[in-house]
């Protein structure tokens, strides 16, 4: 394998929407720097069933709703 070919590989930490963290190994970032989502499984309607809250921004998430309230998954 080539010399200097490959990103540096190093482990990081991810901290979720609720304050949750985790270890894990990336390509992001320096070693030891903190990830924070601002979206994740806990937080995203798509894996929560629409539980979750969506700031809205200017009336977005309105106008997304009211164009595909028809539409069930």
């Amino acid at each position: 394998m080539k010399e200097k070919l490959h990103p540096d590989y190093h482990e990081i930490t991810v901290q979720r929407t609720d304050g949750s963290t985790y270890k894990t190994r990336s390509t992001w970032g320096k070693a030891g720097d903190t990830m924070k989502l601002e979206i994740d499984p806990l937080s995203h309607p798509v894996w929560n069933k629409g539980s979750g809250k969506m700031i809205d921004s200017g009336g977005r998430v309105a106008r997304f709703e009211k164009k595909y309230k028809s539409f069930k998954i």
